[in-house]
């Protein structure tokens, strides 16, 4: 699980990196089951997750307890409330598991020891803001204009392997439609 995570740096930062094994050592693997918590609404974000095997759905209940996906995270990527995390303040946000996942976790004080010693590190901790406030503002700005065939489209074009690795229900409610419309237009497709 290591190895992946040493890949994904090397390949943003090159190879010439000091203290590579340090900073790898900050991490914890975690194998978790599918359908689980990693973060709850109300709870302080505690670590920043790799994920080496998996996908996770990070989303918000409405009034009436309906989940509003904002990002399906895979294989290769960051996930965490990075607001909660970096302040200390409760998370507006969930993390579950959708599938089973293997994890790297950093918590905060890895996080800044890893800071201290490899301080090229910062430029991956900022291309994971930018790369996250990019896809949430592109989506969110793509999707008001979209109908809701063209955002199942979209879907289709940008991340295709969603279609038949996720339920329906969450596609639905990470494209912002019910999810008997989404069946319904998914099927003329």
């Amino acid at each position: 699980m290591i190895n992946i995570l040493r890949q994904h740096i090397i390949g943003r930062l090159g190879n010439d990196i000091d203290n590579l094994d340090t900073v790898l050592n900050c991490f914890k693997p975690l194998t978790v089951d599918r359908n689980e918590f990693l973060l709850q609404e109300g709870q302080v974000c505690k670590h920043v997750y790799f994920i080496a095997k998996g996908c996770l759905q990070v989303f918000v209940y409405d009034n009436d307890m309906n989940e509003t996906t904002r990002d399906i995270v895979t294989e290769g990527t960051w996930c965490s409330e990075l607001i909660s995390f970096g302040s200390g303040k409760p998370a507006t946000e969930n993390i579950r598991t959708v599938e089973p996942c293997e994890l790297l976790a950093i918590d905060r004080q890895g996080f800044q020891k890893m800071m201290e010693t490899a301080p090229q590190f910062d430029k991956v901790y900022k291309q994971i803001l930018e790369t996250s406030y990019a896809n949430s503002v592109y989506r969110i700005n793509t999707f008001v204009a979209l109908s809701a065939l063209d955002r199942i489209k979209w879907l289709m074009e940008f991340r295709p392997k969603l279609m038949t690795r996720v339920s329906s229900k969450l596609i639905a409610s990470y494209l912002g439609i019910n999810k008997d419309v989404f069946s319904r237009l998914k099927a003329r497709l």
